[in-house]
């Protein structure tokens, strides 16, 4: 039993074991009567009465959210409180190995000596990139989405061997762990390059030899912008989308930029 007492109790327990040993006769001497009362004045000023004002005493709970965890028990225990770590768990705001949740929250009042339990953030959550490669950018949003991720921009270029938009690589590869929320990018395919088309040439012809360039090259008119145009005759392209000699799927809508008669407007002069 004496192996789980601390220094104080076991000078208690010696003490009244001795005491017990005093006969009543004793305490005629004046020097054992002087020795009793130095040493009971003793215990009650160093063992009974800081253990009742302990027991009594209050402090305030500091905020230690945010902090590091071994540094927010060094706070705790410098405010007479015990800290304690409860749970770890991720979480995206908080670097891994700070404190997340306190409970009892900052600003409590306890008692002096409470125990304050802590738990610490295990950094951010890591998920699992999946393989998107073959997928049609709806399904890789999905996929993504079940994973936590994001699906970025898409690069298109000829394939081969993938049909026409689907995805043919990523720029993250398949079972990386990465945090949640990344976002991915991908290529995604145009078709084979039998299937591509050259964009013509049309700046600075005509609307209507355009229109039937674009036409014979198996393409198609898109949108049509109009522009004040003095140095150019009226209905003359100006400006072509997609630019010329770029490979485009068949069908693909050429949107140009048209001259229209007017007057450009003049700088007004204070």
């Amino acid at each position: 039993m004496l192996a789980y007492c601390n220094s104080d109790e076991l000078w208690l327990y010696f003490f009244m074991k001795g005491w017990k040993n005093i006969k009543a006769k004793d305490f005629r001497t004046p020097a054992i009567v002087l020795a009793a009362i130095i040493v009971l004045f003793y215990v009650f000023n160093n063992i009974i009465m800081p253990r009742y004002v302990q027991q009594e005493k209050t402090t305030t709970v500091p905020g230690v959210i945010g902090r590091p965890v071994d540094e927010a028990i060094k706070l705790l225990a410098d405010a007479g409180l015990v800290g304690k770590k409860s749970d770890t768990r991720t979480d995206k705001q908080y670097p891994e190995g700070t404190v997340v949740v306190q409970n009892p929250a900052a600003g409590t009042v306890v008692k002096f000596g409470r125990g304050v339990y802590l738990t610490v953030s295990g950094g951010e959550p890591m998920v699992n990139v999946p393989s998107l490669r073959g997928r049609s950018l709806r399904d890789a949003t999905f996929a993504l989405e079940r994973f936590g991720l994001v699906l970025g921009n898409a690069r298109y270029e000829v394939s081969e061997e993938y049909p026409q938009g689907t995805i043919i690589d990523q720029d993250t590869p398949e079972n990386t762990i990465v945090p949640a929320g990344r976002v991915i990018t991908v290529i995604v395919s145009q078709g084979k390059s039998a299937d591509q088309l050259p964009v013509p040439d049309v700046i600075r012809k005509s609307f209507s030899e355009a229109e039937r360039i674009i036409i014979q090259a198996g393409l198609r008119i898109g949108n049509i912008t109009y522009q004040i145009n003095t140095e150019l005759l009226p209905n003359t392209v100006i400006e072509q989308f997609p630019k010329a000699g770029e490979l485009v799927p068949s069908s693909r809508a050429i949107d140009l930029v048209v001259a229209q008669r007017g007057e450009k407007p003049t700088d007004i002069q204070n």
